[in-house]
């Protein structure tokens, strides 16, 4: 999948349905980067890093190298684009701007969110949640904060008290409106947007 942005964002979701063999021969992988698979025990996880390497071949024209902060948000080292990467066992999805900072986040909906109530979520978006579709729901909050987080790329956030996602009724896709608030009572706005696929959640977010 590839989706171009109003904002000049561009998304890409790479399907990972081949073996680490073929997935190995796609992409030539970076010899630190072996190594560290090496390290890897779940073949998923794996599959996953491969993938990552293979969709960013199919992205840029010129070999591009992945480096990663401190904090863990990854950057490219020898392009000036911005990047944000997330992973499911099934998919992985980047999204990429100019010079936006950026976030994305894909989770599978297979997956149970009720302990995201416990842990992400604010009174005011507890009450809001509804019974219908409500692991869905829960998907959209916790990739929504997921998203957000990536792009603000600072330590020790709380997802419940810092991160606020607007009343919303999950659809196939939408609009999010949230709040971030530093921890010395700064607010930032966001929009952000979200669609469901094949039985997966994608949230982005983008400036």
């Amino acid at each position: 999948m590839h989706k171009e942005l109003d904002n000049d964002a561009e998304i890409y979701v790479w399907e990972i349905t081949e073996t680490e063999e073929e997935l190995m021969d796609l992409s030539p992988v970076p010899s630190d980067e072996l190594e560290e698979l090496s390290f890897i025990k779940s073949e998923a996880r794996r599959k996953e890093r491969l993938a990552e390497c293979a969709l960013l071949s199919e992205i840029f024209d010129d070999r591009v190298y992945l480096g990663h902060h401190d904090n863990g948000k990854p950057y490219l080292q020898n392009c000036a684009q911005e990047i944000s990467i997330s992973h499911s066992n099934r998919f992985v999805a980047i999204i990429t701007h100019p010079s936006e900072d950026l976030g994305i986040d894909i989770e599978s909906l297979d997956r149970d969110f009720t302990a995201v109530e416990k842990k992400a979520l604010s009174e005011d978006e507890l009450d809001d949640l509804s019974d219908s579709n409500r692991n869905l729901q829960l998907a959209i909050y916790w990739c929504a904060k997921e998203a957000i987080y990536k792009r603000m790329s600072i330590y020790g956030v709380d997802f419940a008290e810092q991160i606020e996602i607007e009343k919303f009724r999950p659809h196939g896709n939408g609009d999010l409106e949230a709040t971030f608030t530093h921890k010395d009572g700064t607010e930032m706005e966001f929009e952000l947007e979200y669609m469901v696929f094949e039985n997966h959640v994608m949230v982005w977010i983008v400036g």
